[in-house]
């Protein structure tokens, strides 16, 4: 593919999109560095088109802001994880093993997942195969079909899938963490939501066509293609098969969350041998490629409790009584916790290092982190970035991550730039602002045998 595009058929993919468009040569120093398109179309489908550099192959990302963080009605959570799963239950023109049989054609890899933020389908497949795989994708947005059968076996699924994931003491470690730190807020509810929501989704079904009419639409949408193609064909495809999707209207009134005003704390007994794991969070900001708080606390996680910290030196490396430490600040639409996990290997130590990990904040407030050791985290965190995009399944999982928190390829050098500005004293002012005791919340999971008494 000709990296070289006229004015005159640029001009034309613009018109044939009908909507606002916005183009990005690569730029000197990007850290996004590929050449990208944006527009969108007269029914609000947001389109990005990206040229990996890399031949014969295209990422076709479907990424719809739609997650737990969008399940607002009492006693209606998990939806947004049940249709990553409904999704591929196909359409009267393409039925799932017709579906199925296109993808193998092309080679394709597919899979979907859910977050509190958005549910994204994706595909890596030949760039020869572009247009089917985008018609067949457009009908089955557009048309998915189900009956009321169907919809209970896939609901008794997702009901095993909770039960599984929830023998894993992180998964109730972050639910019990949910629970604890939000009061109004749905990111109160994991992805897979509540187990009692779970158990009763077999008699939704009504709620579940609502469901996916209120939020698969063009307007909730964001598609990206990323690989080796031609730019202006790929836009009349999309405007062939994905212009008719009609828009909806329904918005989701998210509660907002009121201001913490005590420190909290949990005790998770778990029900299996494990050790014991304790996570010691603030309320925090979120996500943001304007306002450097974020981005100054990403450094903070790497810089204070990453692989190479001292913290981690001390107890996992030299005192030996932890096995794993980790920052816990996954990017959100909203304000969402800034925490740090860690499993201890006897139970006598948790404590001690739960004490550790508060020292290490009230120092982040008290002493500025050396320029030099702030620079080395910056340098680290473009040259990981940079060396993870390194294949156009790579390139586009990463965007797809961006699109579902501003929609454009934009706010990810917009996002590292904010990096480059964090100096030491706005660590330091970041640290202050965030770690206070009324916005704490500890969270301990610790194995109870049976008959035990909890403490």
């Amino acid at each position: 593919m000709s990296l070289m595009r006229s004015a005159f058929a640029l001009a034309l993919g613009l018109l044939l999109l009908g909507g606002c468009g916005s183009q990005s040569p690569p730029e000197e120093g990007a850290i996004f560095p590929y050449r990208w398109e944006s527009h969108e179309l007269p029914n609000g489908l947001g389109v990005v088109l990206v040229d990996s550099g890399y031949p014969n192959l295209v990422g076709l990302y479907e990424v719809v802001h739609v997650g737990s963080r969008n399940e607002v009605e009492p006693g209606k959570t998990g939806f947004a994880h049940l249709f990553e799963h409904m999704m591929f239950r196909g359409t009267e023109k393409y039925p799932p093993e017709k579906w199925e049989e296109v993808m193998q054609a092309a080679g394709a890899e597919t899979n979907a997942y859910t977050s509190d933020d958005r549910t994204v389908y994706h595909a890596l497949f030949a760039a020869e195969d572009l247009e089917k795989i985008l018609e067949m994708e457009a009908d089955r947005f557009q048309n998915l079909h189900y009956t009321e059968e169907i919809f209970r076996t896939e609901t008794r699924a997702v009901l095993g899938e909770y039960n599984k994931n929830f023998a894993n003491p992180f998964r109730k470690l972050d639910e019990a963490l949910r629970q604890t730190s939000f009061d109004e807020h749905t990111y109160r509810h994991t992805t897979m939501g509540f187990e009692a929501d779970v158990e009763a989704m077999p008699e939704q079904y009504e709620y579940g066509l609502q469901f996916f009419d209120r939020y698969y639409r063009p307007e909730y949408t964001t598609i990206a293609v990323v690989g080796d193609f031609d730019f202006a064909q790929a836009q009349k495809w999309i405007e062939q098969y994905w212009g008719p999707w009609k828009r909806g209207d329904y918005e989701a009134k998210i509660p907002g969350e009121p201001v913490q005003q005590g420190p909290r704390s949990v005790r998770v007994d778990f029900h299996a041998p494990t050790l014991p794991l304790v996570e010691i969070s603030f309320k925090a900001p979120a996500y943001d490629d304007e306002i450097v708080d974020s981005a100054a606390l990403d450094l903070i996680s790497f810089y204070a409790f990453g692989e190479s910290s001292e913290l981690y030196k001390k107890l996992v490396i030299e005192q030996q009584i932890v096995d794993l430490l980790a920052p816990d600040y996954p990017d959100h639409v909203d304000p969402y916790p800034f925490g740090v996990i860690a499993r201890v290997k006897k139970a006598e130590d948790v404590e001690k290092v739960q004490n550790e990990i508060l020292a290490t904040f009230e120092d982040l407030k008290q002493n500025p982190i050396p320029a030099d050791k702030l620079e080395a985290v910056k340098s680290h965190l473009r040259y990981s970035f940079a060396l993870g995009m390194d294949s156009t399944g790579a390139i586009a999982d990463t965007l797809a991550h961006y699109l579902g928190l501003r929609s454009t390829p934009e706010t990810i050098n917009k996002r590292y730039r904010l990096y480059s500005s964090v100096t030491a004293e706005a660590i330091q002012t970041t640290a202050k602002k965030y770690f206070i005791e009324t916005g704490r919340t500890i969270t301990r999971l610790e194995y109870q045998a049976e008959g035990e008494a909890g403490q």
